[in-house]
């Protein structure tokens, strides 16, 4: 079998603390619960001394049930509707991480472009390589104690393209190598025990491998915004262009469900569009204006819904 090229193999490899991720990772505001708990689930991942401190300060005889959290696969899957903010967090949460655990984090997110031209066999080389090298870059980090120098997340975006369940009929032969070996990977990374995570994002849960969701030591289910996550993303800039807390709020239930829609804006509707839409919209002869940002706001269509359907 021949290697995959490794220069074309992942579209980034960054290497975290980092200012620039760690900016955007608090950019997502909105999701403070959910990006508390992923922090701490991956830290735990790729760390597991701070654990261990934590039991010897509080349970000093729970070696069995700590064992079972250190046994989980290195797997997190982030789940959920487009535009709800799944990749940018999975592409920035490796600053947190270090930062709390005072270790290197490197990001190897697996390129689109890499996933192979439908030639047999080449999605199965493309992960077993992808698996490889996310090994080789994990044991350079690896100590003799549960403190560990550094770690790695491998970033699957749009996973469903790759490890679609194979209880699907129409399925072909290679596609099911390939979710094959993507499970090897997990489990080859958990049976050494080494400092790596996988985190996968897909917009449509039910199309992953039910053996894949089994390992998953977390999923985290994204959502459009509820009233309070719009208001936490327009509050303050609207605030900064004058408007009052009324017109913020009527705007907040204006980008929201409605008697014509079901759905809201997303997260990357408000932030990605609404948001500069108003700023150009205004550039650069006149201010920005509460009545004429509810025209504006009225012609923007949200991202339609990802239909999670098997």
């Amino acid at each position: 079998m021949e290697e995959a090229d490794n220069d074309n193999l992942f579209d980034q490899r960054l290497n975290f603390p980092d200012r620039g991720a760690s900016n955007r990772f608090s950019a997502l505001v909105g999701i403070d619960e959910v990006k508390a708990r992923l922090v701490q689930s991956l830290a735990i991942l790729v760390n597991s001394n701070g654990l261990h401190e934590w039991a010897k300060k509080y349970h000093p005889k729970s070696d069995s049930i700590i064992g079972w959290v250190e046994r989980r696969p290195p797997l997190i899957i982030l789940a959920g509707d487009v535009g709800t903010g799944k990749t940018e967090l999975a592409s920035t949460v490796g600053d947190p991480v270090a930062r709390q655990e005072g270790i290197e984090v490197l990001l190897l997110a697996l390129s689109l472009s890499s996933r192979g031209s439908g030639r047999v066999g080449e999605m199965t080389k493309l992960l077993t390589e992808a698996f490889e090298q996310t090994f080789k870059a994990a044991e350079k980090f690896r100590t003799s104690g549960s403190k560990t120098k550094g770690a790695v997340i491998l970033l699957v975006d749009e996973a469903d393209a790759i490890v679609q369940s194979r209880e699907n009929s129409q399925m072909h032969h290679e596609d099911r190598a390939g979710v094959n070996a993507f499970i090897r990977g997990v489990d080859r990374l958990a049976d050494h025990h080494l400092p790596a995570a996988v985190v996968l994002c897909t917009n449509r849960l039910s199309a992953i491998d039910p053996a894949v969701q089994r390992r998953a030591a977390e999923i985290f289910k994204f959502d459009r915004p509820n009233p309070e996550q719009r208001l936490a993303v327009l509050e303050e800039p609207l605030t900064g262009v004058g408007f009052s807390v009324k017109q913020i709020q009527e705007i907040v239930d204006l980008v929201g469900p409605n008697a014509h829609r079901k759905y809201g804006f997303t997260y990357s509707d408000l932030t990605q569009r609404l948001l500069p839409v108003l700023v150009l919209d205004a550039y650069p002869h006149n201010g920005i204006t509460f009545k004429r940002s509810l025209e504006v706001i009225k012609n923007i269509q949200p991202t339609p819904q990802f239909q999670d359907s098997k």
